[in-house]
């Protein structure tokens, strides 16, 4: 167990397991394919069995969790949409038209929408969970976006989240105006890495915008210099969804949960869960990169091979939501393929 100021985070079990990882690369070598011929496939296999501690892994009941909230940063014109779009994509993924919707509904993925710190207020709905810490973040320009409390409170949250689920595979997704500049300034302080190559274009921003964002968000950093920790920075830098899904992947990787990544903002996340609760990178299953150019940068940093390469920049959870399939064909094949002997065919010469 880790203390981090004022609560402690839970145990990370390391997934070295020699052993286990002998029998699931010997089970895998024997299927009746030439060594090596499913390439990645054969690699996620054996990780997967690894996090499920199992010679036979099985996905049972995968969630999905879309964390939605505001960003103050907002107000310095940082986004090409406004604030408003956030509830509004809220009241979309409630009425399922999202593509997070259509994709968990293909997949048979349970899907709940976490309001983390949205600007606004919800009618209850069985797929919306309440956990709003505040309507929105401080605007980081001027302030820290979260006091240390919220930012702890939001940590929590997350992993109370989790505690409550079924099921062993996680996929967190977000939704938030203002979101990839949160993500953006997190990545260049943890990764010690210039601001303009962490920022993208977010939401559609042309050359100016992106020149605007990226001069402000310079701003942003100076002004929080001393915001080094991976603590105090995601309370001077982050966003309400960013903490909770770092406390939910940190709850998850404890549970040894899979955690199917998403691109860019969940990858942040991820890193941040990584430098509060070393270990939390392990139980992660890569599902796309980003086209959003920090994604690169926090691949790099978290050495993560994706499993696609798509272009996409959507968020919500659907990159990581299209490469579940391969998930699934990883456990079937390793699970269902003939061996050599049980097909009664003749193995590699020696």
């Amino acid at each position: 167990m880790q203390p981090i100021d004022r609560f402690i985070l839970p145990a990370i079990a390391s997934l070295a397991n020699p052993e286990l990882e002998q029998r699931l690369q010997q089970k895998v070598n024997h299927k009746t394919k030439p060594p090596g011929s499913l390439g990645a496939l054969e690699a996620l296999a054996v990780q997967l069995g690894l996090i499920l501690q199992s010679t036979a892994p099985r996905i049972d009941q995968p969630q999905v969790l879309v964390f939605a909230a505001d960003h103050g940063l907002v107000e310095e014109g940082i986004s090409a949409f406004p604030a408003e779009v956030t509830p509004q994509m809220v009241h979309n993924f409630l009425q399922g038209g999202a593509a997070i919707n259509v994709f968990a509904r293909q997949h048979k993925l349970a899907l709940q929408v976490v309001d983390a710190g949205v600007n606004a207020g919800f009618a209850p709905h069985p797929q919306l969970i309440d956990r709003k810490i505040r309507k929105g973040t401080r605007n980081a320009l001027h302030e820290p976006a979260m006091t240390d409390t919220e930012c702890l409170q939001a940590l929590q949250a997350g992993m109370g989240l989790v505690r409550d689920l079924p099921g062993n595979l996680l996929l967190v997704g977000e939704m938030g105006i203002g979101n990839t500049s949160a993500a953006s300034l997190l990545l260049a302080r943890l990764g010690d890495l210039p601001v303009a190559e962490c920022t993208g274009r977010g939401t559609g921003l042309d050359d100016h915008g992106l020149c605007h964002k990226t001069q402000v968000l310079q701003q942003v950093l100076a002004h929080h210099s001393e915001a080094q920790s991976p603590l105090e920075a995601l309370a001077a830098l982050g966003g309400l969804e960013i903490a909770m899904m770092a406390g939910a992947l940190i709850q998850g990787a404890s549970e040894r949960r899979i955690l199917l990544m998403d691109g860019f903002i969940a990858g942040v996340a991820l890193l941040v869960a990584e430098r509060l609760a070393p270990g939390t990178r392990a139980y992660a299953v890569f599902g796309h990169a980003s086209a959003e150019p920090g994604h690169r940068h926090v691949l790099r940093l978290l050495e993560a091979s994706p499993l696609l390469d798509l272009n996409l920049r959507l968020g919500e959870g659907s990159g990581a939501a299209l490469a579940y399939p391969l998930l699934q064909s990883a456990c079937a094949f390793i699970n269902e393929m003939a061996s050599f002997d049980s097909a009664g065919i003749s193995g590699a010469n020696p």
